[in-house]
């Protein structure tokens, strides 16, 4: 069946009852046919086989008097219709007051059917009978919105001349019959809505509404017992003619009844566990699909209702993985309809990118984003393959070039070269008013990110596009990295990690942090209560026994006994709690002789029959020190960083952990081959262990103690030997705490990815914060006062006792000030706010106190140097230190 679907179609039909006469010249030869003896004998013989309703819509005529069934298509041809015999007054009605209905039959076919007032409605039909074939019971009636009974005259009926009626009927070989009938009045009461009195407009309004709730409702049925049927099914909805009369009713000039258009239409735009699921939503593509085919060429492309389902259908190819709910379609029709929409929304965004601003709304981003990622599956799906679509097809001058493809490269030049503008505005502002001056303008460009985004998806699709798009950052790299250090939170951004060499550091962090849950003030913490004495032990149960969902939402620490608590308090007990977790004493993880906060798991951990519990532990803490962004002083081994990443290890990734293991390995390696061939080493494929002081022996391989190392085989011991070292002998402890550090991530697959992400040199930074010596001068900048003044006698002691501390002193008391013991990469830059120094109220024989959770030292005005620098000294003694802190 045919339904309204473009603007000139739905245009001649609007306008139908003020143009009768041009619509009584069309479609003669459909309706000779079907009204054919044979036709309708045909209809008959198989009326068993007849299962659904299609509309057969009556609609009003001029003032013609003919007697006779008219096809408006051919006025020549002319067949006469029998008259009724079910009426028994019918041959003393006048001509003068026959009533003139015009049926269009199966939205194709129109025919001129004549009855006088006082003949009955079954009359009437029986007439449709002779025409269509379908039983007299098995049609019905309609006459504004409601059935006519059959035994009623159309006078009784209130039926005037050139009156609008309705007939339904059974059509043969069709199905989902209840479906046709749901079809059906619905548009009965769409079209009822111009003539019902004002008592019935709210009814018939609500009714528009509840019936299309009714068709999804009868979908969902479907879906449970027959799935295969759920596309013919809501199928019906678009043969019906349902979403023109929609749209027809959407530019009603009566407010109410486009109001009542509109929020039929939404329902299809988003899914209701009620009478729409999710599984059911994205089958309705086609549906919604037909809704931006009628309303672009009605409306217009920037209608609020064309948008909306337009992004509605581009979200329901996303969420459906493709078009393959557009099956009805052939591959090639999906890919120039999806062309359509990726051509409009292209434009839209090199329009956004040529202005001043360079501001494209998000929803076009979005939209074009899951149809460029719909037009890739579609064309693969074309191909017959996956990959990028081969360059000869795009090459103009190749003669297996394709038209279309040609268009849709021509798209993702033009919009690579207009990003490239963009970006090289970016840089000149950068370089013209510097990096920290530039953050002001960042409102400018909201939407570069997302628009190199949408690049990378359209570079997907062809042969070279991808190096195109990585040269161009490459060349763009300065305003490329600004960008991604200040870009905010999207899934769609984690493409950029790949490309190492574009991105430094700071865009790395800022990309992989979006891997970790975004806790917020009002979510609901994780409450702990920690008692310093049991730090370790307290930690665990509160960390380990959590749903990882309820650690998502934030942590709230408070120590036994202690006042104290906020962001100030929890950065202290992250610090502590990794000292105390990667203390050696606790056999978990063993220091790297040569850089003793460097660590990875140590072999020997199953002493404890709890390791591999504390393991995924502590995946779960180092996870929460990253979302939180607390440095905790700890860095990883090569050997360690490595294994999270999926990565193999190397003799040279050995270095650090082992230094002595690693010089032996390389002798073997470099020493005389004869000498080896000796067996001058006395090596064997074994590796010795000692445990709790006793010594076994492991074969590195079968039979291996029986394999003697020789020149032709010493690299393949090596090679075990590093593996069964650092890789077997530790496995289950790095898959813990992987698991461990998965739980904390937002998607628990990527644990991997985060880690093959960055550099260990880029983890170092995030987790163990800057070893390099405090800069006092950086500090005092950063510092501001409140109660003092700079020049203040108290101020100017402390600074001048700052100076003459140590290393260690000073990281204590910067621990005891702001519970931060290991500063960001960027030093006092990197913190939350500046530190402050307060003029404390108590005694001057008091110790100073802080408040860690605003960076706040509040100090006595002590009356010398020197009782200032004992009571500083008292605090930089680390036992000391630890728990002054209020909030």
């Amino acid at each position: 069946m045919s339904s309204l679907g473009s603007g000139e179609l739905y245009a001649a039909i609007t306008r139908l009852r003020q143009r009768f006469d041009q619509h009584r010249k069309r479609k003669l030869e459909d309706y000779a046919l079907l009204s054919s003896p044979s036709a309708a004998a045909a209809d008959s013989d198989d009326d068993d086989d007849q299962d659904s309703f299609p509309l057969l819509k009556m609609h009003k005529l001029g003032s013609s008097s003919s007697s006779s069934a008219v096809s408006d298509d051919h006025p020549s041809q002319l067949r006469p219709q029998p008259s009724s015999s079910s009426s028994p007054s019918s041959s003393s009605s006048s001509s003068s007051s026959t009533l003139h209905f015009f049926v269009r039959l199966m939205s194709r076919n129109t025919v001129v059917i004549h009855a006088r007032p006082d003949d009955t409605v079954d009359s009437v039909i029986d007439q449709l009978q002779s025409i269509t074939g379908i039983p007299i019971s098995e049609q019905r009636l309609l006459y504004r919105g409601r059935q006519l009974q059959g035994e009623a005259t159309l006078a009784a009926c209130a039926v005037e001349n050139d009156a609008s009626l309705q007939l339904t009927g059974r059509l043969r070989s069709t199905k989902h019959p209840r479906a046709w009938q749901i079809a059906d009045d619905l548009i009965a009461s769409i079209c009822s809505l111009d003539t019902v009195g004002d008592d019935r407009l709210h009814a018939t309004r609500t009714n528009v509404e509840g019936l299309i709730k009714r068709f999804l409702s009868l979908t969902c049925n479907i879906f449970e017992t027959n799935r295969e049927e759920v596309a013919a099914h809501l199928e019906v909805f678009t043969l019906s003619g349902a979403p023109s009369a929609l749209v027809k009713l959407y530019l009603s000039p009566v407010h109410d009844n486009r109001l009542v258009a509109t929020n039929a239409i939404k329902i299809f735009l988003h899914p209701n566990p009620e009478f729409l699921p999710e599984y059911i939503h994205v089958q309705c593509a086609p549906i919604v699909l037909k809704f931006c085919k009628i309303l672009s060429g009605t409306v217009g492309k920037k209608d609020l209702q064309y948008i909306r389902c337009r992004s509605a259908l581009a979200s329901l190819l996303e969420t459906a993985g493709g078009p393959r709910y557009l099956t009805p379609l052939k591959p090639l029709d999906i890919i120039l309809e999806l062309l359509g929409f990726t051509s409009e929304l292209t434009k839209l965004v090199l329009s956004g990118l040529s202005e001043e601003f360079m501001c494209i709304a998000q929803t076009v981003l979005d939209d074009l984003s899951n149809f460029l990622s719909a037009m890739r599956w579609a064309i693969q799906d074309w191909m017959g393959m996956e990959g990028p679509i081969a360059r000869h097809l795009y090459n103009s001058k190749h003669p297996e070039y394709e038209d279309w493809i040609g268009s849709l490269h021509h798209l993702f030049i033009d919009l690579l070269k207009m990003v490239d503008q963009g970006l090289k505005r970016v840089e000149d502002c950068i370089n013209q008013e510097g990096l920290e001056r530039c953050e002001s303008f960042l409102t400018m460009w909201p939407d570069m990110v997302a628009v190199l985004s949408v690049a990378n998806v359209f570079a997907k699709m062809f042969e070279d596009a991808q190096q195109l798009l990585h040269a161009l950052l490459l060349v763009r790299r300065i305003p490329v990295n600004f960008l991604l250090k200040h870009a905010k939170r999207s899934d769609k951004l984690r493409w950029f990690l790949k490309y190492k060499d574009v991105t430094d550091f700071e865009a790395r962090r800022n990309l992989v942090l979006m891997l970790l849950p975004e806790w917020k003030d009002e979510d609901e913490l994780h409450e702990m209560l920690i008692d310093r004495s049991q730090l370790l032990a307290e930690s665990f149960e509160y960390i380990n026994q959590a749903d990882p969902m309820a650690l998502h939402g934030g942590l709230f620490l408070e120590f036994k006994n202690e006042e104290a608590t906020g962001p100030g308090v929890l950065r202290e007990w992250f610090c502590l709690l990794c000292q105390a977790i990667f203390n050696p004493q606790n056999v978990l993880f063993l220091p790297c002789p040569n850089d003793r906060r460097r660590f990875f798991p140590n072999p020997a951990s199953a002493v404890d029959p709890l390791h591999l519990k504390y393991f995924s532990f502590t995946g779960r803490v180092i996870a929460l020190a990253l979302m939180h962004k607390v440095q905790v002083g700890i860095a990883f081994d090569h050997v360690f960083f490595l294994q999270l990443g999926g990565k193999s290890v190397t003799l040279e990734d050995i270095k650090d952990a082992d230094p002595c293991l690693y010089i032996s390995c390389k002798q073997i390696l470099d020493m005389d081959a004869d000498l080896i061939d000796s067996d001058a080493l006395g090596l064997t494929f074994v590796r010795e262990i000692n445990e709790l002081g006793s010594r076994r022996t492991i074969e590195l391989c079968p039979k291996g103690k029986d394999i003697v190392v020789n020149s032709k085989n010493r690299e393949e011991y090596v090679n075990l030997l590093i593996q069964h070292h650092f890789v077997t002998s530790i496995s289950e402890q790095v898959t813990h705490f992987a698991q461990g550090f998965a739980d904390i991530l937002s998607n628990s697959k990527h644990h991997k990815f985060f880690f093959q992400s960055l550099d260990l040199e880029d983890f170092d930074r995030m987790i163990g914060g800057s070893d390099n010596v405090i800069n006092v001068k950086e500090w005092k900048a950063h510092t501001e006062y409140n109660g003092y003044k700079a020049k203040d006698r108290q101020i100017c002691w402390f600074w001048k006792i700052v100076e003459e501390m140590s290393e260690e002193q000073r990281r204590i008391l910067l621990f005891f000030w702001t519970s931060v013991k290991y500063l960001p990469v960027d030093g006092f830059r990197g913190l939350a706010s500046k530190l402050y120094i307060y003029r404390s109220l108590t005694s001057q024989d008091s110790l100073p106190t802080s408040h860690t959770c605003f960076y706040r030292l509040c100090l006595p005005p002590y009356k010398s140097k020197s009782s200032m620098q004992d009571r500083l000294r008292l605090i930089t003694q680390e036992h000391v230190s630890c728990g002054f802190g209020f909030w």
